[in-house]
């Protein structure tokens, strides 16, 4: 979907909390308006992983900062599926676990970390007519400019749900108490941090996706997308 508009690229913003429903809508999304679709999270677990792998601890901050200079990480899609490239290797199934999933939340607080990686975000965009990127930051830090904002929000019970479901489907046993609480954690974390913390930005519009199906929440957050588009396309915005 070709857009003729002076905001290009068109960036439309999804953030919220974990197992909102952020990956499943951007992804269909970006699916349907032909736009770059861009990960934000993967990167921080990329990064984690790196860490991880390297030894380094999340505490000390400095050791953590020396990782960036020699860390590339990119994020491709393959036949509609999404893999992430630490230093030319696909981490796509390693990054994928409750671990990383809380490793990113740590290591996403340090600023040095945010910094680089929100210019990495920004640069996937380059030269695309359109983009859709989801995260915690990208309406609020990344692109505050975004046309476009929309801010996820569903229980606890139902995120804890769908991200047990999500681990099966990888073959991962998973206890949805144990899940409820790491969730409950990461959002005290993703909340609280000093630098850009998750928050819903003045200009995003909410949406409770707690009793939706996968379907219907695309197709709502898609009418309001393309609405959007319109108004500003005819110059109503």
């Amino acid at each position: 979907m070709a857009i003729a508009h002076s905001l290009q690229p068109f960036t439309i913003a999804i953030d919220g909390p974990a197992g909102s429903g952020k990956t499943t809508t951007a992804k269909e999304l970006a699916r349907e308006l032909g736009f770059v679709y861009v990960d934000t999270g993967a990167m921080y677990r990329a990064l984690a992983l790196h860490a991880v792998r390297n030894g380094v601890d999340f505490n000390n901050i400095p050791a953590v900062c020396d990782l960036l200079p020699d860390v590339d990480i990119r994020i491709e899609r393959r036949n509609d599926d999404q893999h992430t490239l630490l230093n030319g290797e696909d981490i796509e199934d390693h990054i994928r676990t409750q671990e990383m999933s809380k490793a990113a939340s740590d290591i996403s607080a340090i600023s040095c970390v945010r910094e680089a990686m929100v210019e990495l975000q920004r640069r996937a965009v380059i030269g695309a007519d359109g983009a859709v990127l989801e995260g915690r930051d990208i309406g609020t830090v990344v692109f505050p400019e975004s046309p476009c904002k929309i801010f996820l929000v569903a229980d606890v019970e139902t995120r804890a749900r769908r991200r047990k479901e999500q681990l099966e489907e990888k073959g991962v046993n998973a206890d949805i108490d144990v899940i409820r609480r790491e969730i409950e954690e990461r959002d005290e974390n993703d909340s609280s941090r000093e630098h850009a913390p998750l928050r819903k930005a003045k200009d995003a519009v909410e949406v409770d996706t707690t009793n939706t199906t996968v379907d219907e929440q695309v197709t709502m957050i898609l009418a309001l997308v393309k609405r959007r588009m319109n108004a500003l396309l005819e110059g109503k915005d």
